[in-house]
């Protein structure tokens, strides 16, 4: 086998150059489909049909302590990480004395709207004494809800030291 020729050499070099070509214009076209700064990519992602997120061992009107740990369901869809996106898939947020401001914009990250982006699916917080609300939202890789948006209902927990219910102090009539 001797060495190869002009000829060959040139169908080489031809080809190199169409994979090289291919591959420029593979990595254009990704990088032209990534979304802007800010932007949501997609749009909206859509829910399974009957998804539903639930809290598991809490409901309406629970005594809780300083530091619950709240377990959350899901029903008809599964969990994965942020920024995993895959159909049917999302992760969840607590929402704490906070409404969901749009079903179409990020949910933010504050001590108000806790995200638990790694795919967990409970989660040990701290919540000051007193009354406050609770809800769960399943939100898509981007930290979007999905269409239509799949919530709990919003409960309303009492936080005390303890977690048992505050003694009513008894007068006595003299």
């Amino acid at each position: 086998m001797g060495g190869a020729t002009a000829s060959t050499h040139r169908v080489r070099a031809y080809r190199t150059w169409i994979c090289r070509l291919g591959a420029l214009v593979a990595l254009t076209q990704a990088v032209a489909a990534q979304p802007a700064q800010g932007d949501r990519k997609g749009g909206p992602t859509p829910s399974a049909p009957g998804a539903a997120v639930y809290f598991i061992d809490i409901k309406d009107g629970s005594i809780l302590p300083r530091k619950p740990m709240i377990r959350f369901g899901l029903r008809n869809m599964g969990v994965a990480p942020a920024g995993f996106d895959k159909a049917n898939t999302g992760h969840h947020h607590l929402l704490i004395d906070a409404p969901l401001r749009s079903p179409d914009e990020r949910i933010p990250n504050d001590f108000n709207h806790l995200h638990f982006g790694l795919g967990q699916t409970e989660a040990q917080v701290t919540l000051p004494l007193g009354t406050h609300t609770l809800q769960l939202v399943l939100a898509d890789a981007d930290h979007v809800p999905h269409v239509p948006p799949v919530m709990s209902e919003t409960i309303k927990v009492l936080v005390t030291r303890n977690g048992r219910r505050p003694r009513v102090a008894r007068h006595r009539d003299r």
